[in-house]
């Protein structure tokens, strides 16, 4: 396992408590603009994550989950510890990024996104990376890249066509506008929005509640929610009997 003293120095924290994975943004004074260092620490932590794990909870340090890129990368200062604006960017190296997203959709836990203040841009599409997304009433969420000469390229177009549809999806990306959490919620980009002061509660109900189903049910029914968003009718229902035949042989064979 990697050294946590690594992570934190790249601006992250990790905790485990009784199924539970805290993954925290830790840059506050720099409302947790977003590094190379940051991605790949991210991605580091899903491949290290404990096999007794069932929930995972993304927040932000201080006010804001997440504000964007850190745009000190592209100017001549840059980010001390980071790699130089120079250094060529490849397909290969964003994709090193993307991996610090991709594992939060595996089946073997639900992701949590907790949102307070500002999650814009790479901070927005981390949230969407998310299965599941918690704002507070303060929270507002910005697709901001294409007004930075760039494209949303962290895994984030598929999930915002996939909830709020093609159309709202090209006009959330090319205003670059805040949604605000009352519009975010109407748009089915959060599942719930509280008060500030009720987020640590509304994030501990809600892990209680998903780890009351059984560990095998849970993962095997996320996975196939997940495969129905492309699989027609006939192939969802092959794979709904496959999934249960599996489910209930694993059971009778742990019961001999």
């Amino acid at each position: 396992m990697s050294d946590d003293a690594d992570l934190t120095a790249a601006g992250l924290l990790r905790r485990y408590e009784d199924g539970v994975a805290t993954v925290t943004l830790n840059r506050p004074d720099r409302r947790n603009a977003m590094t190379p260092s940051m991605w790949h620490g991210l991605a580091q932590i899903g491949m290290e994550m404990p096999d007794d794990i069932r929930v995972v909870i993304v927040r932000g340090a201080g006010p804001s989950f997440c504000a964007g890129i850190d745009l000190r990368l592209f100017s001549a200062e840059g980010v001390p510890g980071e790699p130089p604006t120079a250094d060529p960017l490849s397909e290969e190296t964003i994709a090193g990024y993307q991996a610090g997203y991709r594992w939060l959709r595996d089946p073997r836990w639900v992701s949590i996104a907790a949102v307070q203040g500002h999650a814009i841009g790479a901070g927005f599409q981390l949230a969407l990376a998310c299965d599941l997304r918690v704002l507070t009433n303060d929270a507002s969420l910005c697709m901001k890249e294409p007004k930075l000469g760039l494209v949303p390229d962290l895994t984030g177009t598929k999930p915002l066509v996939e909830i709020v549809g093609l159309s709202r999806a090209i006009e959330l990306c090319l205003t670059s506008r805040e949604v605000a959490a009352s519009e975010a919620a109407a748009l089915r980009l959060a599942e719930y929005v509280v008060p500030v002061g009720e987020l640590d509660q509304k994030l501990a109900t809600l892990t209680k509640d998903l780890k009351s189903a059984m560990p095998p049910a849970a993962q095997a029914t996320k996975k196939l929610l997940a495969e129905a968003v492309t699989n027609t009718l006939e192939e969802q229902s092959a794979a709904e009997r496959a999934a249960q035949v599996a489910l209930l042989r694993a059971r009778a064979d742990a019961a001999v």
